[in-house]
């Protein structure tokens, strides 16, 4: 079943996320519901917070590599930083320059409760760091200044009162 995707500034999107305490047959059907999701509306990620759930789950889409991580925790970044473009699934239309790390170390579980730790570098790394910025309230537009986060929410208002037509290929993030 696919899940709904909150919009900004769906309060939803600035909560943090709370820790998963059982990985249970509740929670592996909210994945397949995230990963459905996913598929349909063309993203390389999304987090749970996206489909109204304040958890600490993820879904990453990157170069047909899936990975489906509870918990996830960034316990490494590069202090070489790079640029890329970045969108998001919940605020359509809009896409910006922004610097991160260019490798991280994800640690986190499975949904078999196994303990799992990705290296990830280029855009992987960009994927995961966007996710796990959700996960604690933050969007992408909160990583640049304050004018060119107005400008940039200024489009996506007037992007938002035009009709809708066929998705782009594949949506940023």
């Amino acid at each position: 079943m696919r899940r709904e995707i909150h919009l900004y500034p769906d309060p939803v999107l600035r909560q943090r996320s709370e820790p998963i305490l059982k990985l249970d047959d509740e929670i592996r059907a909210l994945a397949d519901e995230m990963v459905e999701t996913l598929i349909l509306r063309v993203g390389y990620g999304l987090a749970a917070p996206q489909v109204s759930v304040t958890k600490r789950l993820i879904i990453v889409d990157v170069e047909d590599e899936l990975y489906i991580v509870a918990n996830p925790e960034i316990v490494k970044m590069s202090a070489e930083k790079v640029l890329g473009i970045e969108g998001c699934l919940s605020i359509p239309g809009i896409e910006t320059e922004i610097e991160r790390a260019k490798q991280v170390r994800v640690e986190g579980l499975t949904l078999q409760n196994e303990k799992i730790s990705v290296d990830a570098e280029g855009l992987l790394a960009r994927v995961f760091q966007h996710e796990v910025d959700h996960l604690n309230g933050i969007l992408f537009i909160d990583h640049v200044g304050r004018a060119k986060r107005q400008l940039l929410l200024k489009e996506y208002e007037k992007l938002k009162d035009k009709p809708k037509t066929k998705a782009r290929a594949k949506a940023l993030l």
